[in-house]
């Protein structure tokens, strides 16, 4: 040590002594060095002696000693006190983090990787998003939750830790190559602070707050808060002291009422203060002082993963800018067809998403042709022998016999298998997969079968694909499913999702899908967007009801749909029909209100005033649920038979002891077939009356299958249409609606066509086909299944019967005739009934559509921003200007 030595530095040095190690054979003391921070202050490094063995880490102390050489200057509550290591339960929680955030790396990879980066789980997560678990050994920990795996050797014999509070800073060597810094705590005069309350602007920062992490715990006595503002403590006293009513409001637990409590107390003085006002006030309670600690890291979070977003789509810009986009139509495509210029652009897209070892969502309007654009990519995967492995396709039943069509039309080269069959035929190619898969370029299946049973849940589980691309991807909007982890457990290299309906019903279903594309840098955060999102929509809700405008809306949450963009920016690809095939026929949609019969009508306001209470509310009971209620309200504003008002129960009564005597009738006891009739909708019972003689003369008469407003606006609709050369798509939600459309177009003397969700798939492409070269008028589809994927372009004309409170759904069915190989133009009609429900659910489809137009539109100023992937591409390409 050099003689300069500063009586303060040796003052501090007496506090700490260490025990001689038993079996030092020197019994030398460990070396101490002091060198000089770039502050001017001193730092003292000194070792531990090894209380374990000689290869056992070295643990070093390392103090920062106040500026000046004074022992006087030194403030006693700056003097620090040092704990040797991290506690246990902390070090468990945040493995237990990095193991759910990161499933396919080995436990003994993450923890490792945490104890190099001091156990912080921002700078681990770095590294971790970069680590490929398919190129690396995984090994395996045998118990990786017993605490024998947290626990380091102690640098001091008997040493006893207290629990972590305020962080200093530790260095400890755990190897001659590997050395990290883990942040210990410093405890301020006065009691001890929450480790949430640390000086540093620290790297756990916006990582998720454990019970030890929070800024305050109501245990604590009095005497032991400080008005030490550092940290997080900072940020949550200057936020309750500043925010106006609207970002209280955002703060969980926080009604109104308390944010007028918490605005009427301020200023506050310090966070002693704040404290002892906020215990003080009934109303008050300092948990939410947490709560706003929370919310001050789900911002954070959600800022830390946009400023991961934004970087990745300027270094994806970067990547085309350096012409990593001028890929030409694969020469193993079929030559007589041609890719059109968007769908190349698509292609690009996708090799450079590739290339960057990106994932990403191919989310083109229905109709623009996905299937081509991925099959394109295959091709190119192949062509260039960057197709490492197997493709696997899951796609849902209705499109499997498309998507196996565009597979030997476009690229005849890519060997398929299709996974699908009766149990004895996939027990067979389960066989031959586990033999190999050398042979096959893509496995196609469908969502059914990959969850059908264990065996198949097992197989796609550990079979490795290198790219599984999931149709119809909205099916994955939903993270809380049994079908989304099934799907997520899928192993694979890359993902790629496809859908036309990005944005179903709100924001956190596009969070779903980009958490399962990119589950490295999303599943961290779902909660955080989550949270974030959930309370903005909780807090308009809120102020509309209030009146308010939303001119008061908290600075952070006005910017909610701009920072959705720029997180979706890099990971989408949507492109809309009108902007990219302006030689597509025009569509026009037309919304037609029918005037109920008087039947109808008379029965609809007898359903409301059955459901009204005294003061005039609609009301629920035990037996009639608030959904059940509003079912009835639908089915009865589409057609009065799809309830029971035809049929009385004394003729109900008769037809069931008919029913028992009939040997064709399953149920033989009266009652019982009483009580099962009484459950049927007048159609229903009409059904059965048509395949039992025995109660055919209680049929229903022909005038009541055309009773209903809807029938007669057909009535006028389909003579003038087919007289006028168009051909009609009828689409219905209900498939009951579907059976009385059925009588209904054969008393006109209209030939029809039927494709529901009871329609085998072996049969569905045989209907399509069959319409599509024959001149058959109408064509019936359920709007679920009949909406997916398949191509309807010999129909012009669409007619939704009964439209769905999601409007995507309309969309896709409308898109069944609207879309590539189209030559007329397209007229969709909208049925709603006046004065029912229907007309709401109308006004709350437009609002959802209404929130695509503010995610999808251009900003205002993003003519002046760097130019996005796709404009590069289309110049890259030579197919635009890059300046447009």
């Amino acid at each position: 040590m050099s003689n300069g030595t500063s009586p303060s530095v040796l003052s501090f040095l007496r506090q700490y002594r260490f025990q001689r190690k038993p079996n030092d054979p020197a019994g030398s003391s460990s070396p101490v060095t002091v060198t000089s921070a770039p502050s001017g202050s001193q730092i003292i490094r000194m070792a531990a002696p090894n209380t374990v063995s000689r290869n056992s880490p070295i643990v070093y102390k390392r103090i920062r000693l106040p500026d000046s050489d004074s022992d006087d200057s030194a403030s006693p509550a700056k003097k620090p006190t040092v704990t040797i290591e991290l506690t246990t339960q902390v070090k468990e929680r945040r493995f237990r983090n990095m193991l759910q955030m990161f499933p396919d790396i080995s436990p003994m990879f993450v923890k490792n990787t945490l104890v190099k980066h001091g156990w912080s789980e921002e700078r681990s997560r770095d590294e971790l998003l970069k680590y490929d678990p398919e190129t690396n050994d995984k090994s395996v920990v045998t118990n990786p939750n017993s605490s024998s795996f947290f626990v380091s050797k102690p640098g001091v014999s008997g040493q006893k830790t207290r629990p972590i509070t305020n962080m200093g800073i530790v260095r400890v060597t755990s190897g001659p190559k590997t050395t990290v810094v883990v942040r210990k705590p410093i405890e301020a005069q006065g009691g001890r602070t929450r480790k949430g309350s640390s000086g540093s602007e620290d790297d756990d920062y916006g990582v998720r707050k454990g019970k030890d992490d929070r800024v305050y715990d109501s245990e604590d006595s009095d005497n032991e808060v400080t008005d030490d503002l550092i940290g997080d403590k900072k940020k949550v006293f200057e936020f309750l002291n500043t925010s106006n009513m609207n970002e209280l409001s955002l703060l969980s637990g926080c009604s109104q009422k308390k944010a007028e409590a918490i605005m009427a107390l301020r200023p506050f003085k310090g966070w002693l203060d704040m404290v002892e006002k906020f215990n003080s006030n009934k109303g008050l309670s300092t948990e939410l002082l947490n709560s706003t600690q929370e919310l001050l890291t789900t911002r954070n979070n959600i800022q830390r993963l946009m400023k991961k977003c934004v970087g990745l789509a300027q270094q994806l810009e970067a990547a085309v800018a350096a012409g990593a986009g001028r890929l030409k139509q694969p020469a193993i495509l079929h030559a007589s067809l041609k890719l059109a210029p968007y769908q190349l652009v698509g292609l690009n897209w996708l090799a450079v998403l590739h290339k960057q070892g990106v994932s990403g969502i191919l989310a083109d309007e229905m109709g623009l042709g996905k299937t081509v654009q991925v099959i394109a990519f295959l091709a190119h995967l192949k062509e260039t022998g960057q197709a490492r492995g197997t493709h696997l396709i899951v796609v849902p039943a209705s499109t499997l016999d498309n998507w196996s069509g565009e597979l030997e039309r476009w690229c005849p080269a890519l060997r398929v298998s299709k996974y699908y069959g009766h149990p004895e035929e996939r027990r067979q190619l389960r066989i031959q997969y586990a033999r190999g898969l050398d042979n096959i370029d893509v496995v196609l299946t469908t969502y059914t079968m990959v969850n059908s049973c264990p065996e198949e849940r097992k197989m796609f589980r550990i079979t490795p694909m290198h790219y599984v691309i999931y149709d119809e991807a909205h099916m994955l909007k939903n993270m809380s499913t049994q079908r989304y982890d099934n799907l997520l457990k899928i192993k694979s290299k890359h993902r790629l999702l496809l859908t036309g309906t990005p944005l179903q019903n709100n924001l956190l279903e596009l969070m779903s899908l980009l958490a399962f594309v990119m589950p490295h840098m999303f599943s961290g955060k779902t909660d955080d967007l989550k949270s974030l999102f959930q309370k903005n929509a909780k807090s308009k809700t809120t102020k509309k009801a209030e009146g308010n405008t939303e001119d008061d809306e908290p600075a952070f949450e006005q910017s909610q749909i701009t920072q959705a963009k720029r997180i979706m920016k890099p990971f989408v690809l949507r492109r809309l029909k009108r902007d990219v095939l302006q030689d597509l026929p025009k569509k026009t949609n037309h919304r037609e209100l029918c005037a109920m019969s008087n039947r109808q009508n008379m029965l609809y306001k007898n359903l409301i005033a059955g459901f009204a209470a005294k003061d005039g509310t609609i009301h629920a009971t035990t037996e009639q649920s608030g959904m059940a209620m509003m079912m009835d309200m639908r089915k009865l504003a589409n057609h009065p038979l799809l309830l029971r008002y035809h049929y009385q129960e004394d003729e109900v009564q008769r037809m069931a002891k008919l029913l028992a005597r009939d040997p064709t009738y399953k149920e033989k006891k009266e009652h019982y077939v009483f009580d099962d009739l009484m459950c049927m909708s007048d159609f229903q019972i009409h059904q059965l009356t048509l395949t039992h003689n025995c109660i055919s003369q209680f049929g229903i008469p022909e005038h009541l299958i055309l009773d209903s407003g809807k029938f007669e606006k057909l009535d006028e609709m389909l003579p003038r249409l087919k007289a006028d050369g168009h051909r009609v798509l009828i689409f219905s939600q209900f498939t009951m609606m579907l059976d009385i459309l059925e009588p209904y177009l054969r008393i006109r003397g209209y030939r029809y066509l039927r494709l529901d969700g009871s329609t085998a798939v072996t049969d569905r492409q045989d209907l399509i086909n069959l319409y599509n070269s024959e001149d058959i008028f109408v064509f019936l589809l359920s709007t679920k299944a009949g909406g997916l994927g398949i191509n309807l372009t010999a129909a012009d004309t669409v007619i939704i019967h009964d439209i769905d409170f999601n409007p995507y759904n309309d969309k896709q069915a409308e898109d069944r005739c609207h879309r590539m190989g189209q030559t007329r133009p397209v007229t969709i009609y909208r049925l709603l009934s006046c004065g029912t429900i229907e007309e709401g659910i109308y006004q709350v489809a437009q609002e959802k559509l209404n929130l695509e137009k503010h995610v999808t539109s251009a900003d205002e100023n993003e003519g002046q921003e760097q130019k996005n992937v796709v404009r590069l591409l289309s110049a890259a390409l030579g197919l635009t200007s890059p300046n447009k």
